[in-house]
Formats: structure tokens, sequence, C-alpha cells
């Protein structure tokens, strides 16, 4: 039977052309990118071409690009390394981030607050679409900010954030030193980052979430930032990331960054299609409503909740119909934890806890969207089904 992969938000299929390009950095003789033989000459060739991708990917000059371990090594470094480097030279240092960021930047932000009681971090709300309130973030600034971080596309509903207004927000006459930072992974398959971001100073990218490499991320700057570096030692990347880099993941990220260039324009119309397509096949559902479906997102993410039904029920019978899915929060030890993006937007906790993330990619078909509407239906009827009979019982 057919397997129905739903569930790109959190890691997107390998590309071919990824591991075909990572291939001759995969085995024998891989030089050490910063010798100064032929071997390590043809290393760092390769690293500096990726390079040169990812910084025009962001539209940046590629001595910004930090090659990293991925999103939330790429995000962590941003918050920990301008908070750091703040507290240097400031006796109190704020971090503003967004209530929706991904939890490598809040938990990042949270334990600098932590660690140092100088340091303090303010959450800006968002409306019930899950967009950032900017009036707000307006009255969070003054001269202890060092950071502002702001995702560009919410990780879980797909909506996007308002970059330009944030960027505005910072009048650089009153606060000069203070960085912008957004965490981009998720708008990294589907936006124009050049465009979109521009006047972001750090932007973090993730090469899993675009068909590449698990292992492979980068922090990109936009203009010389004071960073104090997570693994100091050797001077890699600038002196900005210690250890020696990956050949491979750097490759092999650039490689899922020229493909994503190269299917933008059509592949992503296609793409909306079928996000109205999986909407309108599960928005008459039985208590499901599309969250956000005011917000502007973008083509590849469905997310909805179910009154009444739990997520790990329904996951668990897609799962049995071939289905690949998420319920778009953190599972401890095999309990469903509430969303702290839903929260944030005022979702009822009952609601939330029927929460069913669907992401597709440039790979996915009509024929996918509607067998997996066929599925969610029939799962969600027998969720409704037995939970009548239960309640028949208890009766």
């Amino acid at each position: 039977m057919n397997r129905y992969y739903f569930d790109h938000a959190a890691s997107a299929p390998r590309r071919d052309e990824v591991a075909d390009a990572m291939a001759p950095w995969m085995h024998g003789v891989v030089g050490n990118p910063s010798g100064s033989h032929r071997a390590a000459r043809d290393a760092r060739r390769a690293v500096e071409e990726a390079r040169d991708v990812v910084a025009s990917f962001v539209g940046a000059a590629p001595g910004g690009v930090i090659f990293t371990a991925g999103g939330t090594e790429s995000c962590t470094l941003a918050v920990t390394g301008v908070a750091r480097a703040h507290r240097r030279h400031h006796a109190r240092t704020t971090l503003v981030v967004s209530a929706i960021e991904h939890h490598a930047v809040l938990d990042a932000a949270y334990l600098m607050a932590s660690d140092y009681p100088s340091v303090e971090v303010r959450e800006i709300g968002v409306d019930a679409d899950g967009v950032l309130d900017v009036a707000a973030l307006h009255g969070a600034l003054d001269e202890t900010v060092a950071l502002v971080s702001v995702m560009a596309v919410n990780n879980e509903t797909g909506v996007v954030q308002p970059l330009d207004a944030v960027a505005a927000a910072i009048d650089r006459r009153g606060h000069g030193d203070l960085v912008t930072h957004s965490d981009a992974v998720a708008a990294a398959p589907w936006l124009d980052l050049a465009t979109f971001s521009a006047d972001i100073d750090a932007v973090s990218l993730c090469g899993h979430k675009l068909g590449g490499p698990v292992n492979a991320g980068a922090l990109v700057l936009r203009r010389e930032v004071d960073l104090v570096p997570m693994m100091p030692g050797g001077g890699q990347e600038r002196g900005r990331r210690g250890g020696t880099v990956d050949v491979a993941a750097c490759v092999g990220l650039a490689a899922a960054i020229r493909c994503v260039e190269a299917e933008r324009a059509a592949g992503h119309e296609r793409v909306r299609e079928l996000q109205g397509r999986l909407r309108a096949g599960l928005s008459p559902l039985p208590g499901a409503r599309v969250t956000a479906a005011g917000a502007l997102s973008v083509p590849g993410t469905v997310h909805l909740t179910f009154e009444g039904l739990a997520s790990d029920e329904l996951l668990f019978l897609l799962d049995q119909a071939n289905v690949d899915a998420s319920a778009a929060a953190s599972c401890s030890s095999g309990a469903v934890v509430a969303s702290h993006v839903l929260a944030a937007m005022g979702v009822a906790s009952e609601r939330a806890r029927g929460s069913l993330r669907l992401t597709m990619g440039h790979e996915t078909s009509a024929d996918d969207v509607d067998a997996v509407i066929e599925a969610v239906s029939r799962a969600v009827r027998r969720l409704h089904h037995e939970s009548g009979r239960r309640l028949q019982l208890a009766d």
C-alpha cells in the first residue's frame, strides 16, 4: 500500500540531488578545510562554494554565513551569542521574543535569564490568528534590549509573520546595537528570504526542512554582529564557531537550497492549490476548525483542531492508514503536551488537544491529498462514534 507522508515541516524527504552532491564527501579522504594541502584545499573550495549559495539564498555576503549543525544550534547561537556579548558592556540585557517561537529560541532565552540575573525575557503576544502584536513590540523596546527574535513563519500553523513591521519598529538611532533575528526554518522552503527578511540582521536556516541533511544549518548575518561563540576554539567560521566544518553537510545544504529555488514559482502555486483542496475536504468534518483560516500562511501547511478528539488517538488511526502526520506538539514519555503556540492564540485547551498538522512538499500529489482526506474523515468519524458509545455505556 502507498504511504502518504504529510509531515514535511518535521523533516522533508531527502532529495536525490542532495544525496548525489554529498556522496563524494561521505567516504575516503575528506580533507580538513582548515589545512593547506590539496585535499584540504578541495574541501575548503566545496565549503566556500556552499557558503556562496547559502548567502545568496538569504541575500547576504558570504562572510556572514556561519555553518551550524542545524536550526536549533543556529537559533541558540543567535540568542545566547548576542546576549553574552551585550552583557559585557551593559548592566541590563533584555531579550524580546514572540510567544510562538520555536523552543530553540524560547529555551535559549530563558536559559540566559536563569543563568544571569541581569538578563530578562519579554514575550510578545499574538492575535487569534497567531500573528505578532506589533503594537506590543513597540511597547517592549527600551535601551536594555539586545535582541528581538521573531520567526518568519510559525512551524505549527504555517502563519507568516510581519518581519517588515518588526524591522520598522527598531529605531536605529535609539537602538543602534540591537540585533534582530528570525528563525526562518519553516519559511525557507516557501518564501524568498532575500526579499522577505531583507531588513533582519540574523537569519537561521535548517537543512533537513529543505530536503537536505539533518546535521546541516546556518546562521546568516547581514551585518557585523557582536557575537560570543557557543563553541570557542580553533578559529573556524571566522572565530564564531569552533570545530571542523562538516564538508558533506555544507554541500548537502547548498544542494537542497538549489532545488528549493528551482521549484519556487510553479511548484509553490501547485501546492497552494493542494492546500485549498485539503482544507475544503477536512473543514466539514464534525468538530473541525481550520486554524488561522484568515491569516496568510505558507502553501505547505494545513493545521486543524477537532473538538472532543485527542491528537494521539487520531494520529494512531492515521498511522494505521499509512498517513504520516503530526499534532504539532512536543511529546514527553508518550504524552502529548499542549501547544504553547495554540495557547498564545487563545485556543481553548479542550480544542487544542485535538490538533492535527498536515504538511506537504513539492512531490505531494492531488491523489495523495484525496487519500489523506479520506483517511482523516474515516478516523474522525470512528473516534466520534467510539466516544458516543463510551458515553452511552457510562449512562
